[in-house]
């Protein structure tokens, strides 16, 4: 494990790395989450094997610390991230990113371009007010001290052993902060930033979440978005094969 300030008072940023060949590619979690348990299995299949991999927890989630008097914004998230590359010595890398991670990866290129080359984002948040059903609208259904005093618990009720599995290990106080900017979005907006990048851009939807909004619009733009087949949300893990295709650059 290795590990790098974020917030100029001593709060470590903390991820696990393989060693291989650059450019790196590394897995970004999406809220609740932590990366490890989210792409390790993918970054070990033969045909993504040989690359350096970085697997990082985002502030308030896994093994990272949870100060209390952070933001928790996408900006926040992104600039950690960035403390995180910088301290690797990475530059130039493929950014594997899930749903809120998604997010912050779109800031990260757009706040620092040269860190990233290619994007591989699956159900990226990518407008701000996500609907009803969303996890992120849940959590910010609560106020902060009320979702801390008990809304934390009662979340885990509601969204299943899976994704409880990893969002108990969460700080309930970053997790509602986290919830709530990614609610607000970012500026610029997220899809907006997705479609000015210069860079290699894959977004992989599930066929069970229903189609992308906006999908033509980003095609038009150079986004290659591929709807996985018997997936949901969790593509990495309804069906590794096609993921893997798609970090390995073979769709």
């Amino acid at each position: 494990m290795r590990q790098a300030e974020f917030d100029g008072k001593g709060s470590r940023i903390r991820w696990t790395e393989t060693p291989g060949e650059e450019p790196a590619r590394v897995y970004v979690h999406g809220l609740g989450a932590v990366s490890a348990v989210y792409h390790a299995h993918i970054a070990a299949r033969p045909e993504l094997a040989g690359r350096r991999s970085l697997f990082v927890d985002l502030p308030g989630h896994g093994s990272s610390d949870r100060p209390e008097h952070f933001g928790y914004t996408l900006e926040d998230h992104a600039d950690a991230l960035a403390a995180a590359l910088d301290a690797a010595r990475v530059t130039g890398a493929e950014l594997i990113a899930h749903s809120m991670g998604g997010s912050v990866a779109l800031v990260l290129a757009h706040r620092r371009p040269e860190l990233v080359s290619r994007l591989v984002l699956t159900e990226a948040n990518l407008d701000a007010a996500p609907p009803a059903t969303a996890g992120s609208t849940w959590i910010d259904a609560y106020e902060e001290d009320d979702f801390v005093a008990g809304g934390h618990a009662r979340v885990l009720e509601k969204v299943g052993p899976l994704w409880a599995a990893t969002m108990r290990l969460a700080d309930p106080r970053a997790l509602h902060r986290s919830a709530a900017a990614l609610r607000r979005g970012s500026a610029p907006m997220m899809r907006a930033i997705l479609g000015g990048l210069p860079i290699d851009r894959v977004y992989l939807q599930g066929e069970l979440s229903g189609e992308l909004e906006g999908r033509e619009a980003l095609e038009a733009a150079g986004v290659r978005v591929v709807t996985v087949p018997g997936a949901g949300h969790n593509v990495m893990f309804d069906n590794p094969d096609a993921f893997a295709a798609a970090v390995a650059g073979k769709v």
